[in-house]
């Protein structure tokens, strides 16, 4: 396998990946799962009224109704194809453990005041508490019991062909300083798996959890992967130009990055993390659900360090400046709900935090006294900028774990914002006798997937960039190649419309496509019948390119609009959408890049 730029990132393992793709059906399948989920056994989940387990997860992914524990049912309009439990590893199962009243600290007064918090206000008051608690009384072979039943629940629903599980866990990790998010979900192929997951209470450096999955790699033959998540959340410190502990980024870093963390989650409820409106200000389209705080903070993030498109640009950088890119992953999207599962649309969005953020006007896109008549307070919490999203999609050609796991290692991967949107990017070089009558089919049959290197030819490649809509969505407005790219010291970035919806052409001046004039109703939220396409797909070059700089290019598909969530709330609360907050969304879908640039010496 040719690489360029730092052609020694985990060599064995992405042959690997890509053989086995070269052995699959020329046709793969793209799948859609849910990767980052909650149940009872997470400490926070647990505290927020979750009291569905693992199994109830799995059934409900299949398309079965579950109990809320607000008190009503949910299920899901379409079962998904892959599913993984991914509860918090430290604390693991302990307080869940405490309903039996048989455990050996089911007398003690301060563990029942945490097991039997029943209101909101109990729940907020004792959260802080019952760490305290369990830093005193936490025992870990509850939290073995809880790591086993996990497993089980995982080898129970695994149904080779029809629907997929992985074992997996969420490393809760932050930093010590400001308590940045550096939280990941860990993921095993198969249905090995260490005694118990290694977790913050081992260590909050993600270095060492990287050097923990090597270990067992290497020891013990049990590969799995990391996605982190929440990058927006981070501070800064997710795609920081340095190492955890201080000290300058090298080569090392980045191969060992690269082959535990081939993706990072770009979106989930709370927020996306693809880009942020300070960091590209020509693109018209990134203040897309931003969530602007530290996790479960009020202090405002840092948007340097903490969003996809900019640590790709400087992984170009690093790259051309230091021969190394630690920052050469793939996408997918994921809910992390904390109440086992999530419906995945915006007019039936329930939140994720159980009974803290239900009913509607816990989220804070109501008036609190909503049946009250004259009051139109709200509770003013950061709820109101969350957002019902996402899902993870894989082009795999099967839906078992080998492929779908190794689809996520080789980063043939694509997020949405929740819809079922399919998207599919592809590239090839041009060379000099063209690409032929059928552009399509000749970049399908010479080209590479997302996710994946092409070496730079004299020539702008050709790029293959299609999506299908939601066959029970919304359609779609527009297709969009993103490029960013290191010219003169600098990173710079360009959005490029490629393809228009209803018959519009993109402007060759502006590289953008004229308004369908799509619109939406916020009486009811009814949208203009008869706009929007089913399908868009382009044969595309790009106008500007440069075979000296190394680029990467990644596809973004726009619906028409629709009624966010919190309007959907306001509407069925007979109330004006809050001022202040987005009355309607376009939804999307992004693929991993496709990077471009010389082969390596």
């Amino acid at each position: 396998m040719c690489m360029w730029g730092t052609g020694r990132f985990a060599l064995t393992l992405v042959t690997a990946a890509v053989a086995a793709a070269a052995q699959a059906d020329e046709h793969p399948k793209a799948l859609f799962g849910d990767l980052h989920v909650h149940t009872r056994y997470s400490f926070d989940a647990y505290l927020f009224g979750t009291q569905t387990t693992p199994d109830d997860a799995y059934r409900f992914a299949k398309g079965e109704s579950m109990s809320h524990s607000a008190g009503f049912d949910i299920q899901l309009e379409r079962p998904l194809d892959f599913f993984a439990v991914t509860d918090h590893a430290f604390y693991l199962g302990m307080f869940s453990a405490w309903q039996d009243l048989s455990h050996p600290d089911a007398d003690n007064p301060e563990v029942r005041k945490c097991a039997d918090a029943d209101t909101i206000e109990e729940r907020s008051s004792s959260f802080r508490d019952c760490f305290d608690i369990l830093d005193e009384v936490g025992r870990a072979e509850d939290s073995r019991t809880a790591w086993q039943a996990i497993q089980d629940a995982a080898k129970r629903h695994n149904d080779p062909g029809n629907f997929t599980t992985f074992i997996a866990y969420e490393y809760t990790s932050s930093d010590e300083e400001n308590e940045g998010n550096l939280h990941r979900n860990v993921f095993y192929r198969g249905e090995e798996a260490p005694p118990l997951p290694f977790s913050r209470l081992d260590s909050r450096n993600p270095e060492d959890l990287w050097a923990w999955m090597d270990n067992l790699r290497d020891e013990s033959g049990i590969d799995a992967i990391a996605i982190p998540h929440n990058s927006n959340g981070s501070g800064g410190n997710m795609f920081e130009l340095e190492k955890y502990e201080g000290g300058p980024l090298d080569a090392d870093y980045a191969e060992q990055r690269m082959r535990n963390e081939p993706l990072v989650e770009v979106t989930q409820i709370k927020g996306t993390s693809d880009t942020h409106p300070f960091l590209s200000l020509n693109d018209e389209w990134a203040d897309f659900e931003i969530m602007p705080y530290h996790v479960a903070s009020w202090v405002r993030s840092k948007p340097q360090g903490s969003y996809v498109r900019e640590a790709w640009m400087n992984g170009l950088a690093l790259e051309r400046d230091e021969g190394f890119n630690p920052y050469r992953f793939g996408v997918i999207g994921s809910t992390d709900t904390h109440n086992s599962g999530d419906t995945l649309d915006e007019d039936r969005f329930v939140g994720k935090l159980g009974k803290l953020d239900n009913p509607a006007y816990r989220r804070g896109a109501v008036p609190a006294g909503e049946s009250e008549a004259g009051d139109s307070t709200y509770i003013n919490n950061y709820f109101r900028t969350w957002s019902a999203s996402g899902l993870a999609g894989v082009w795999a050609p099967e839906n078992t774990r080998d492929a779908i796991f190794d689809a996520l290692r080789r980063k043939e991967t694509f997020a949405t914002s929740g819809p079922r949107i399919k998207a599919r990017l592809m590239a090839a070089n041009t060379g000099e006798g063209g690409i032929g009558d059928d552009a399509a089919q000749w970049v399908m049959d010479n080209g590479v997937v997302q996710g994946a290197d092409l070496i730079a030819g004299d020539g702008s490649p050709a790029f293959l960039a299609w999506a299908m809509a939601d066959p029970v969505g919304t359609p779609l407005q527009r297709l969009q190649i993103i490029k960013g790219w290191v010219d003169d010291g600098r990173t710079h970035e360009k959005v490029f419309d490629v393809a228009c919806s209803d018959g519009l052409e993109v402007d060759p001046a502006t590289h953008s496509c004229p308004d369908n004039e799509a619109e939406v109703d916020l009486e009811d939220c009814s949208i203009t019948e008869g706009l929007g396409a089913a399908e868009l797909r382009t044969v595309w070059t790009d106008p500007e390119y440069d075979p000296r700089q190394s680029a990467f290019y990644y596809v973004r598909v726009l619906e028409n609009p629709t009624c966010r969530w919190s309007t959907w709330d306001a509407l069925r609360a007979g109330v004006d959408p809050r001022s202040g907050v987005a009355a309607t969304i376009q939804e999307r879908a992004w693929t991993s890049p496709i990077w471009v640039g010389q082969a390596s010496e």
